[in-house]
C-alpha cells in the first residue's frame, strides 16, 4: 500500500462512511482497515483523517497505542511469545531468542519472505500452561526451546498454504 491505488481509496472511503453516524468511530474503521489491509500506514492515516476530520495526529496515537493495529505489514503467520510474568518465569525469553535466531529476525520484525513476524506480547492470559506462543490466534501450550525448530518448519511447510 506504499501508493494508494483508486480502489483503495474507494475501499478505505467506504469504511469510514459505514460508521458516519457513530459518535466515536475510529477504533472501528481502523479495526475494519487493519482486517482489510493488515497495517495501517500514514498515508491511509491521513486519508482517514481527511474523511473523518479526526487529527492525524490522534490517529497515530491510537494506532501506535494498541498492540493490535500495526504501521507496517505483518507476516503471513504472526508468532507472538507471551513475555508477561508467568510466562517469563518458565522461560518466554530463551523462547522468544530462539525464534528470533532461526527466523533471523527481533521482536517487531517480518521476514524477508513475508511469511513470518515475530511480536513479543504482554499477558495474554494463558498464564497456567506457561510459556505461551500464538500464531495467527492458535495458541502453543508450554512451549520448549527444543520445540521451536519443529514449529518454525510446520508453518514453512504450509508456506502459502492456509
Amino acid at each position: 500500500m506504499a501508493h494508494l491505488s483508486e480502489s483503495a481509496v474507494g475501499k478505505i472511503n467506504e469504511i469510514c462512511d459505514r460508521y458516519i453516524s457513530e459518535p466515536t468511530p475510529l477504533m472501528m474503521i481502523l479495526s475494519d482497515i487493519q482486517k482489510e489491509y493488515g497495517y495501517i500506514p500514514l498515508e491511509v492515516q491521513e486519508l482517514v483523517s481527511e474523511r473523518t476530520g479526526i487529527s492525524v495526529a490522534e490517529i497515530y496515537g491510537v494506532v501506535t497505542f494498541y498492540s493490535f493495529f500495526s504501521l507496517k505489514p505483518k507476516g503471513k503467520y504472526v508468532i507472538g511469545c507471551c513475555l508477561g510474568t508467568a510466562c517469563y518465569v518458565k522461560g518466554a525469553q530463551q523462547v522468544i531468542d530462539k525464534f528470533s535466531e532461526i527466523l533471523g529476525i527481533k521482536p517487531g520484525e517480518t521476514t524477508d519472505d513475508g511469511l513470518f513476524t515475530l511480536d513479543a506480547l504482554r499477558c495474554i492470559g494463558a498464564c497456567g500452561i506457561a510459556p505461551a506462543v500464538s500464531i495467527n490466534g492458535t495458541v502453543y501450550p508450554k512451549v520448549s526451546v527444543s520445540a521451536i525448530p519443529g514449529i518454525v518448519d510446520e508453518y514453512k511447510a504450509m508456506g502459502g498454504a492456509q
